[in-house]
């Protein structure tokens, strides 16, 4: 469901990076990941995506105070002062930790050096464009979010859009359904009561990453496109030339991702530990976070059980 300021470029809106010249390409751009993943920006073989899941440090943890911040640039210090809970502060500061690291991978600029912006578009209320890496200028796409307690964040070499939600009460469902496509809530309304909430929010997921990946988030009415499972008669096709998919994250959230190619991608899903997103010696390579799913063919193979926990790191 909307929720103001959970995400990357969300309201309120960033003010931008921090000035910084043009620097040299690092040598390391050119070699694989630390994780092992091959490089995002490879035309070789099928599409790539790869997701990253990340639980915060608890605030006021010896494991929150540890954070490199000391990464981030003056705009997302700024908006990170603007969280009034303590708890909202330490995930925005994680989650952009995490994603300048996980760029830093892909194009071996170092975290503090990468320049982050959105492209050029109107400002308008609930609105945002894409966000883009302005330096290095590679061609690597990226996507965030961020909801009670997880964090999502997805890597490509097109287009690409995720979300993560806590699973809505039933009572949110009645609320935010209407505001569905009428086939998408002639679905959910088709369903037991008791499976809505669960349905609702792989649907809203997968209709928030397409939005996100758009780059118009929910400035677009949540009823023009139809993201649907696909069960009603009368249900329209999907978004042409997008792969919009579910994503495993547990029993209390949903999530998806949206890559705008035409054909099914090899999707790797880690969890990565806080630990890599300590600073110093003490910090993580990004190697040490283990592979939780491994997606190809359209099915999803799984290194955990989502019906007995969540997602270990």
């Amino acid at each position: 469901m909307p929720r103001p300021g959970a995400e990357l470029g969300g309201p309120p809106r960033e003010s931008g990076s921090r000035a910084a010249g043009r620097h040299e390409p690092d040598p390391r751009a050119q070699a694989p990941g630390a994780a092992g993943q091959p490089l995002i920006t490879d035309p070789a073989g099928p599409p790539r995506l790869s997701l990253w899941l990340l639980r915060p440090p608890s605030a006021g943890s010896p494991a929150a105070a540890r954070l490199a911040v000391r990464e981030l640039d003056a705009a997302e210090l700024r908006r990170a002062e603007l969280f009034v809970r303590p708890t909202d502060r330490v995930q925005y500061l994680s989650a952009h930790i995490a994603l300048r690291r996980i760029l830093s991978e892909a194009t071996g600029y170092p975290p503090e050096r990468l320049r982050l912006g959105r492209e050029p578009g109107p400002a308008r209320p609930h609105r945002t464009t894409r966000p883009v890496l302005r330096d290095p200028p590679l061609p690597v796409h990226f996507s965030l979010s961020h909801s009670h307690g997880l964090v999502l964040i997805g890597t490509a070499a097109s287009v690409v859009g995720v979300d993560v939600q806590r699973t809505p009460t039933a009572g949110a469902v009645e609320v935010c359904g209407p505001a569905l496509h009428p086939a998408e809530w002639r679905e959910l309304l088709a369903l037991p009561e008791a499976r809505r909430p669960d349905a609702f929010a792989e649907l809203w997921t997968r209709k928030e990453a397409y939005l996100k990946g758009l780059g118009t988030g929910l400035g677009r009415s949540p009823a023009l496109d139809y993201l649907g499972a696909g069960t009603d008669a009368d249900a329209p096709p999907g978004p042409a030339g997008w792969i919009v998919r579910n994503v495993p994250a547990g029993p209390h959230h949903a999530a998806a991702a949206a890559l705008a190619v035409p054909a099914e991608p090899v999707v790797t899903l880690r969890s990565l530990p806080a630990a890599c997103l300590f600073d110093g010696a003490a910090g993580l390579p990004l190697s040490a976070a283990p592979l939780l799913a491994l997606r190809r063919r359209s099915s999803w193979t799984l290194r955990w059980s989502l019906l007995e926990r969540d997602p270990p790191g």
